[in-house]
């Protein structure tokens, strides 16, 4: 298996890495993305893979394995190019206070990053190894880290058309609006958008194709 994936997912450091998903339904937009670039991806879906994967690490050199929604997959297989923003340095130091200050409240840490621009606007990532401690302490009996609570990185992709219309539209409401109509659609890919947050989901996007 390895030798077959090394061409195609061997990073810039020249470490293997391999990337897993827990769940086809819920990683689905992930598993996409991976495969749209050529990647392969393993389904790993037992309770205790952690501390298999753990062990794995462990026992190779120069092997890794990531979860497909643990970060962007440019930044899962890094590889030597890198991608060119769209945006200025100004610009992004003009639009990150934008959307942080929207989004502050979901606790998101926001990161910018120049990603295809036919890629999502936000995608929410979950760090591998906050994800994977919680994981191992929930299936092994402690407490400490299980229950806290988890932590997502909200990533803007800054060569994405609509990030743009973001920082250049005159009226807050507006910049707003579409701020969170793109922060839900993130949610949605990690199946956080429930109850209330749905609702008004659902409201504002009847209410943007009228």
């Amino acid at each position: 298996l390895t030798e077959n994936l090394k061409a195609q997912h061997t990073d810039k450091d020249d470490k293997l890495v391999l990337l897993y998903a827990s769940n086809t339904e819920e990683q689905h937009s992930y598993i996409v993305g991976a495969k749209n670039k050529g990647y392969k991806v393993l389904l790993l879906d037992s309770p205790i893979i952690g501390h298999l994967i753990q062990k794995l690490e462990g026992s190779k050199e120069k092997i890794t394995f990531a979860r497909v929604d643990g970060d962007t997959i440019e930044n899962l297989i890094k590889k030597e190019e890198n991608k060119v923003s769209k945006l200025s340095e100004d610009e992004k130091e003009n639009l990150k206070p934008l959307i942080e200050s929207v989004v502050k409240e979901s606790g998101y840490t926001v990161q910018l990053e120049a990603m295809d621009s036919d890629a999502l606007p936000f995608v929410l990532t979950q760090p591998e190894f906050m994800r994977r401690m919680k994981e191992m302490q929930r299936t092994g009996g402690g407490m400490m880290m299980g229950n806290m609570p988890d932590m997502f990185n909200l990533v803007v992709n800054t060569n994405h058309e609509l990030v743009g219309e973001i920082l250049n539209t005159k009226t807050a409401k507006k910049r707003e609006r579409l701020i969170l109509q793109a922060l839900d659609l993130a949610k949605l890919s990690q199946n956080q958008l429930k109850g209330e947050a749905l609702t008004k989901f659902i409201q504002r996007s009847v209410e943007m194709i009228k």
